[in-house]
């Protein structure tokens, strides 16, 4: 456990806190007006290992070998110039900290979104420490400024226990469910109905998706993937057709991981769950050519999806039990699924696979393939 302090003073500025993996929707912007829920579980921070932030500079500004240097592979819209190494946690985890006046119009529509730099301050000295992102369509959030703060153990508590196993992983963790709710900004529940919310796909999913069909991508090396069907195929062949070339020869991708049979011989890209704690990725006994990671909680439901009912087989319930089996499942997603074209891009730009015409001509056509709704 750690708690984070003012560089400034050494006041406190968060309660005791867990390391958690960095999410993959960590920097998405979802939808137009959206209301999106908080980034991190209480009690848990994340650290971004690269600038993020103003400063920024546009493309013309970055000279290739730079770009280069950085792990950036393609133009791209802009680069942070800010330091590598925020931290965000939960806004309410956060302590000691107040709004700065002059700061709290910098928003793009609704809220805060924290592009002016930061906007939350030290009660004690008044250094500039974070910035809280509430602004519609991004993940509620507070980003400690990386040379605003530091990290120290919290009194008493060492590092932390060790992070748990993946059995205990597969006992303890939930899945994440495929499509959820998603609430307009300043969506008002009304007595036996909702108002201005629908169902569709998860951001969270749309946000792994993004990021683990970048890889895909890459590991196909411009030859045709086939995945399992189901759920898997949902997500993933779809775009898969669209972007590689049909016909012979082809690659066969699978799910591995804690509790799953070992895949066939065939397969060479196995899809694997990743750490929610550590962020590393499971290896299986015998490697394979390529691996591409989900987040577990998308893997886990892909692996092992849930019924959408417990609707009871057969006989009947015990007096005073209270049925369920009556409401209708939830409502499936109208469209179908696509993945989020900007955490895309932000993944496939730092592939150096990207330098191949074929990925770079995928990624050029980008805006081709949004219209066209693929993504």
């Amino acid at each position: 456990m750690f708690v984070f302090l003012c560089a400034g003073c050494g006041a406190r500025l968060t309660i005791p806190l867990s390391q958690v993996a960095l999410p993959a929707h960590a920097h998405q912007k979802y939808g137009n007006g959206i209301q999106l829920p908080v980034l991190m579980e209480p009690g848990t921070f994340a650290v971004d290992p690269e600038p993020w932030g103003p400063p920024w500079r546009r493309p013309e500004e970055i000279h290739p070998k730079e770009a280069t240097a950085r792990g950036v592979y393609a133009p791209v819209f802009a680069l942070s110039e800010g330091a590598p190494g925020a931290v965000v946690i939960a806004p309410g985890d956060a302590s000691g900290t107040m709004l700065i006046p002059d700061r709290r119009t910098g928003g793009y529509c609704c809220g805060l979104d924290g592009a002016d730099g930061p906007n939350v301050a030290c009660v004690e000295c008044s250094l500039p420490v974070a910035s809280r992102i509430d602004d519609c369509s991004l993940w509620q959030a507070t980003w400690l400024a990386p040379n605003a703060v530091c990290r120290v153990p919290a009194d008493g508590t060492g590092t932390g226990a060790a992070p748990l196993s993946w059995s205990e992983l597969m006992e303890t963790r939930e899945g994440t469910p495929p499509f959820e709710p998603i609430a307009a900004w300043a969506s008002r529940c009304g007595a036996g109905h909702w108002s201005n919310y629908w169902w569709s796909w998860s951001p969270q999913w749309e946000a792994a998706a993004g990021q683990a069909l970048a890889h895909l991508l890459a590991a196909s090396e411009g030859q045709r993937v086939t995945c399992p069907g189901g759920l898997v195929g949902q997500v993933f062949q779809r775009a898969l057709d669209a972007l590689l070339p049909a016909g012979m020869p082809w690659r066969r991708a699978a799910l591995a991981g804690p509790r799953l049979p070992a895949p066939s011989e065939d397969v060479s890209i196995l899809l694997v769950p990743s750490h929610p704690q550590t962020g590393k990725a499971w290896t299986p006994a015998v490697p394979a050519p390529y691996q591409v990671s989900l987040p577990f909680g998308v893997w886990l439901w892909l692996a092992f999806p849930e019924p959408d009912l417990p609707v009871p087989t057969s006989g009947v319930l015990p007096d005073g039990a209270l049925r369920d089996d009556f409401d209708p499942p939830a409502p499936h997603p109208r469209h179908l699924f696509r993945a989020d074209p900007e955490i895309f891009r932000r993944t496939l730009v730092r592939l150096p696979a990207t330098r191949s015409p074929w990925l770079r001509e995928i990624l050029d056509n980008l805006t081709h393939h949004m219209r066209s709704g693929l993504f």
